[in-house]
């Protein structure tokens, strides 16, 4: 697993009983597959806006181990599951470094998209070959 992702559980990321909403462990899991993809693909926004090529989410299964509250200090880290003919599967855990717990993961599975007839392609060889580092 690598590190992708690092932030704080501000206030206003959390609701009125004082632990972060599931909107934004989302919004976190979100910004962390960004930096994995681009770690491990180099894909960015340029890629999306010249080459028409970008990602899609298909399927999150999150599951929550334990209370994220205000100010905690979280990481999320990345590895790939599984990868098919035009989807990945990659899990996100989300470590609260501030409690030294695993507070949730995300099973994501992504398939590469075709922006411009808008559905799935398949992954070309040198991509799925820049995956094998990033494998469980």
């Amino acid at each position: 697993m690598i590190s992708v992702y690092k932030g704080v559980a501000h206030p206003w990321l959390c609701d009125v009983m004082g632990h972060m909403t599931t909107r934004h462990y989302v919004a976190m899991f979100d910004d962390a597959s960004y930096h994995f993809f681009f770690e491990v693909f180099g894909w960015n926004s340029e890629q999306a806006k010249n080459k028409g090529v970008g990602w899609a989410d298909v399927k999150h299964v999150i599951e929550y181990q334990a209370e994220v509250g205000v100010g905690d200090i979280l990481e999320v880290r990345a590895e790939f599951q599984k990868l098919g003919g035009k989807s990945t599967t990659s899990r996100y855990t989300m470590y609260n470094l501030s409690r030294d717990e695993q507070a949730a993961s995300l099973e994501s599975t992504t398939v590469l998209f075709d922006l411009n007839a808008r559905k799935a392609m398949t992954i070309p060889e040198d991509m799925r070959e820049k995956v094998a580092a990033y494998s469980a």
